[in-house]
């Protein structure tokens, strides 16, 4: 079997949106020419470039080919690097009800290096984060310290006692388990809002 043919059975084997890169398929051959291969697939529209050395198999369906969707493609990607990927403090506010503002661009935190990638036509913006943005990462709770995160330490306090409104005070409790990760400012308004509940 050819290269091209191994890199494309080796693509569509994996999950929807899981990338791969020229380092993932280095049992196949020499990196010259998995590069080469890469590149002629891309140029096919066999194989889609999502950013600098990412690669994905594109969703064939009744309709053509497209993009994997957004979400299925950052969950791939935290499972295959290892990365912690959250969406940004704007999209977890917009999440709880703090802000009818949608987010026009698609920025999610990560515990990796800031890069853009490429989803069919949309961009997707990954920021590298503190470590504290990234508490309960994959929880309802990390929705709120990345929601804090978006007031910032002068409306901190009024926000969280929004978000005490609106959410389980088991998960302000969960907050406050962690608070010596946190900013103090968030750590504060967090403890006041789950005492208040």
């Amino acid at each position: 079997m050819r290269l091209n043919e191994q890199i494309l059975a080796e693509a569509t084997r994996l999950p929807e949106g899981t990338p791969l890169s020229a380092k993932s398929l280095l049992h196949l051959g020499n990196r010259a020419a998995i590069d080469q291969a890469l590149s002629r697939l891309v140029k096919r529209g066999e194989l889609m470039r999502a950013g600098r050395g990412l690669y994905m198999a594109p969703v064939v369906g009744k309709f053509g080919k497209r993009a994997p969707a957004v979400e299925t493609l950052i969950e791939r990607l935290s499972d295959v690097r290892g990365e912690t990927i959250v969406p940004s403090e704007a999209a977890s506010a917009n999440a709880l009800g703090l802000t009818t503002q949608v987010p026009r661009r698609a920025v999610y935190l990560t515990s990796g290096r800031t890069r853009n990638l490429s989803v069919g036509k949309q961009m997707v913006y990954l920021r590298h984060a503190s470590p504290w943005k990234l508490t309960l990462a994959k929880e309802p709770a990390g929705q709120i310290v990345r929601a804090l995160g978006w007031a910032g330490p002068e409306r901190a306090n009024i926000v969280a006692e929004k978000i005490r409104e609106r959410v389980p005070s088991a998960e302000l409790q969960k907050v406050s388990r962690h608070a010596a990760r946190l900013p103090s400012w968030v750590a504060t308004a967090v403890g006041r809002a789950a005492r208040h509940g």
